[in-house]
């Protein structure tokens, strides 16, 4: 499509574009949230590439970051690791060939920079890309967790080392066997309203108390039991979610647990 590009935000240029279809500072916390963090890791490597229209605005996006400071329970240092890829608020913005595109430009950007290859966490359920758009760039699955997460890598030499899920995530789901545990990082601008209106139906409709865990670096997300990093909701000791979910899902859930 003709009217489409491609913008790299930057610490200057994020608050005129937004994030994620956040676009009124004033309004969204969550947004200023975000862009807190991004100023934070932007020096470090983060990169977001946004697909805008001039007909139709905001329509896509690409995070990445360098493996070190991962947002996912992985341990993928050296590699670029992508948190998020989506392209398509409207239908008729899908199938443009654009989330190609923007991988194109962080495959060629982790090359430039000499890096062992891209990585990316997937997964078959909701809320995060599948693995048809990455095994079409070349990609491979390489190591996989609960329910239906799979790690996938480029590699641009055979001989580099696989990345792989860290190996005491189970481990440490133990740390929230008692109660209503929600864990939260403002890598997923997603995890601001909805988690207030869950805490906030924990308590008057079920009279649990939420025991909230706001992650607030990469290391604190790499020790997460829940393999999308940045959410996570568990209920004595039980992963209910693991990603962002309304407060009508979160009651629903809870009506079957607690009956």
């Amino acid at each position: 499509m003709d009217d489409i590009e491609i913008i790299d935000l930057n610490p200057d240029n994020i608050s005129d574009y937004g994030v994620c279809g956040y676009k009124d500072l004033k309004k969204h916390v969550e947004l200023r949230k975000k862009i807190d963090w991004f100023q934070e890791y932007y020096p470090k490597g983060l990169r977001i590439k946004i697909v805008m229209s001039k007909k139709g605005g905001y329509q896509g996006m690409l995070e990445y970051i360098p493996g070190e400071y991962a947002h996912r329970p992985v341990e993928a240092e050296g590699y670029m690791f992508i948190h998020c890829i989506f392209v398509g608020f409207r239908k008729e913005f899908k199938g443009q060939g654009m989330a190609s595109r923007l991988l194109d430009e962080c495959i060629q950007e982790a090359q430039n920079k000499e890096m062992l290859g891209v990585a990316v966490v997937t997964r078959k359920g909701p809320f995060m890309a599948g693995n048809d758009i990455f095994l079409n760039k070349g990609f491979q699955i390489v190591d996989s967790t609960k329910p239906d997460f799979n790690l996938l890598v480029k590699k641009f030499d055979e001989k580099s080392p696989d990345p792989k899920f860290r190996g005491d995530i189970d481990e440490s789901l133990k740390e929230y066997s008692n109660g209503l545990t929600i864990l939260r990082s403002v890598q997923c601008p997603y995890t601001e309203k909805n988690v207030n209106a869950i805490i906030k139906s924990a308590k008057n409709k079920f009279k649990l108390k939420t025991n909230l865990v706001d992650l607030n670096d990469a290391l604190d997300v790499q020790n997460s039991p829940c393999a999308f990093g940045s959410f996570c909701l568990i209920y004595d000791g039980e992963i209910l979610s693991y990603h962002p979910i309304s407060k009508t899902r979160f009651e629903n859930i809870i009506n079957k647990k607690i009956i």
